[in-house]
């Protein structure tokens, strides 16, 4: 199976003929911090201009110099937001990408915070390492966001949003961030967004066996270390990685925290972890693939004076699947996944009884995707089983989606389009559909604009449904309705980026003790970015205004600021790199009568890499070097100040 959403290897463009590849004259790749100056080897394939090309490009008066360059950093191709390779200066929906090397600047970072240096995601956490944490993509509830990890769903269906808080980062390769309506795409939730994790695994081509390994030592007792190899043998592709994280961490509560849970001891985290994954190539038109992420992790919490309560973690995904042509212009895929989201209290308060809330995910893909004169038309049969199992008494404990999807999407000359259409029946509020329509056009080589409008929808967790003295068993589906729009510069190594989107949420669901349907939400805001390289000097920059309130008392959604900015930057000299970024934001309210203030905060990180090596690499960074105090949740602390020094082998 291939990497990802759709079995499909987001450099499956390598072979794409000459003719059938449109030359930009500048790089349209986003990233979350900023550029690099090798950042050209995952755009590769595109280099190959024949000298037919370069000679048309000369009588057409452009420099085959310049023709070159702009082969080589064309933007690399993505599929979470086609669900099949596409490009991303072809894409209608905003995307983007961190790949691993960004990931690496980010020692010790969880996900969570990895994505609040995205622009349009905010983030909220109760704690450090471990704790719960929350990702508000556009300003959406964390409910409104699908994670997919290798295009396996993977959450909570009581709580009904994604787990975020054991998911290992040293295992992640790359992740798509895709905002705007996805419900078309993959079903309910897809409000404000996706992201797609994709872990590492071998490659076809690779050498036949590269070893890694990592050690990370740094502030609040911060150990871990990891290792792994890939490779490839014959037909067969393979990767292991292992991963073990110690850390003391400190009070996830302060005295503001609410109903007395505070605790002055430190809250520790730890974590083992493994991915595997397998390949096997049949023949040049068919191959099988299969992967495996499982982490456990013990993570401590307060839960009053005196009362450190520990609940044990458990997060597993795991797939399987088969891939060919069954035409030249058609292939289809068969897959099979599963996800379990395991939360378990070893420890609990007095009077406390120790709970235990599993989410098991089964999902059945049937995806076919047909090369036609207009463009890809994707079209498949997709299943959706979910299980809860608690020692809590849910009146209902499983549900089941049949879905259908049809969608298309291409490109020719300046115009670009994506059209998808799904139906969903669910077997607690039954039928359900949506549809997305987007398209794209190149108004010069250096601009470009794309609209687009989506529907989506969003079923009750079995929490806001079922839980005692909580639940509200007449809660319908949440149903939303947005619109981008969005207008792109590009030149030389600079890219300007300008998107403003309007979403309205029918029958939102409030988060009080009785959750309830209210007529409308509506969220609105825009999202300025500026990627650009000097050389070997790399920039990034972004700016989020939003407005996100209930229509019915005007009062702002909890936990989202009205104003976000980031700010990145790089610089590469000889064996060094250095580096640092910084996130601002805005003043926003912990509870929805708009009375609690969380303060605006700016925090600062910087790093220093240097490669020691060939195969040898070592890494500092200082994270909040300002030692800045501020929470993302009411009464919960955040990271100060924190030192960290890595170690990376990595044979070339």
């Amino acid at each position: 199976m291939p990497e990802g959403m759709g079995g499909h290897d987001v450099h499956a463009l390598a072979g794409k003929p000459a003719k059938d590849i449109d030359l930009v004259f500048v790089p349209m790749k986003t990233s979350v911090f900023f550029h690099r100056t090798e950042r050209c080897a995952s755009s590769r394939p595109f280099a190959r201009i024949s000298r037919l090309s370069l000679a048309m490009a000369t009588l057409s008066g452009v420099a085959p110099a310049a023709l070159a360059q702009s082969a080589a950093t064309l933007a690399e191709t993505v599929v979470t937001a086609t669900r099949t390779p596409t490009r991303v200066d072809d894409l209608v929906s905003d995307t983007v990408v961190i790949d691993r090397a960004q990931i690496e600047q980010q020692a010790n970072r969880t996900l969570p915070e990895i994505l609040a240096r995205v622009a349009g995601v905010q983030i909220s956490s109760n704690g450090g390492a471990g704790k719960s944490s929350s990702v508000f993509i556009r300003g959406a509830e964390a409910r409104h966001t699908i994670l997919l990890i290798d295009g396996v769903r993977y959450g909570s269906a009581t709580l009904g949003t994604p787990a975020w808080d054991n998911i290992p980062v040293e295992m992640i390769d790359r992740i798509e961030v895709v905002k705007g309506p996805a419900s078309a795409l993959y079903g309910s939730d897809g409000v404000g967004g996706v992201v797609q994790i994709f872990t590492r695994k071998g490659a076809p081509g690779e050498a036949a066996f590269r070893p890694r390994a990592s050690a990370t030592l740094g502030s609040e007792s911060y150990k871990q270390i990891t290792g792994g190899f890939s490779g490839a043998a014959g037909a067969a592709t393979y990767s292991l990685d292992v991963q073990r994280t110690i850390q003391d961490s400190f009070s996830a509560t302060n005295s503001r925290v609410q109903f007395g849970n505070f605790n002055s001891d430190r809250d520790p985290f730890n974590q083992s972890a493994v991915n595997a994954s397998l390949g096997y190539q049949f023949s040049a038109d068919w191959k099988l693939d299969a992967g495996l992420l499982y982490a456990d992790g013990l993570n401590h919490f307060d839960d009053g004076p005196g009362r450190d309560s520990q609940s044990k973690v458990r997060t597993q995904t795991a797939y399987v699947g088969a891939s060919g042509k069954l035409l030249p212009n058609w292939t289809t895929q068969l897959r099979y996944g599963r996800s379990e989201d395991d939360t378990r209290n070893l420890v609990a308060a007095t009077g406390n009884v120790p709970g235990l809330f599993e989410t098991t995910q089964n999902q059945y893909l049937w995806q076919n995707d047909i090369a036609t004169p207009i463009g890809t038309v994707v079209a498949g049969l997709e299943r959706l089983e979910q299980d809860v199992n608690s020692d809590t008494r849910y009146t209902v404990t499983d549900r089941t989606i049949d879905s259908a999807f049809v969608g298309l999407n291409g490109d020719h000359g300046p115009h670009s389009w994506q059209l998808n259409a799904r139906h969903d029946n669910n077997s607690q509020f039954g039928n359900n559909d949506t549809w997305f329509a987007g398209y794209g056009f190149r108004i010069t080589p250096n601009w470009r604009v794309n609209v687009s409008h989506g529907t989506s929808f969003v079923a009750p967790s079995f929490n806001q449904l079922y839980y005692p003295g909580f639940g509200n068993p007449a809660l319908k589906p949440e149903e939303g309705e947005n619109t981008d729009v969005g207008i792109t510069w590009s030149q030389g190594g600079h890219t300007v980026k300008l998107v403003g989107y309007d979403n309205k949420i029918t029958g939102f669901i409030t988060n009080e003790t009785l959750p309830q349907n209210i007529p409308r939400a509506r969220i609105q805001g825009g999202t300025l970015s500026y990627d650009g390289q000097f050389g070997n000097l790399g920039l990034h920059a972004s700016y989020d205004a939003l407005d996100p309130h209930n229509e019915v008392t005007g009062k702002l959604l909890p936990r989202r600021a009205k104003t976000q900015t980031t700010l990145g930057a790089d610089y590469q000299i000889g064996a060094w790199k250095l580096g640092g970024s910084a996130l601002s934001v805005g003043q926003r309210y912990d509870d929805a009568a708009n009375t609690r203030v969380l303060d605006a905060y700016t925090t600062v990180d910087l790093y220093a890499e240097y490669r020691v090596a060939k195969d040898w690499s070592v890494q500092g960074r200082i994270a909040n070097v300002g030692d800045v105090s501020y929470e993302t949740a009411w009464g919960y602390n955040q990271p100060g100040r924190a030192f960290y020094v890595t170690l990376r082998w990595q044979p070339k």
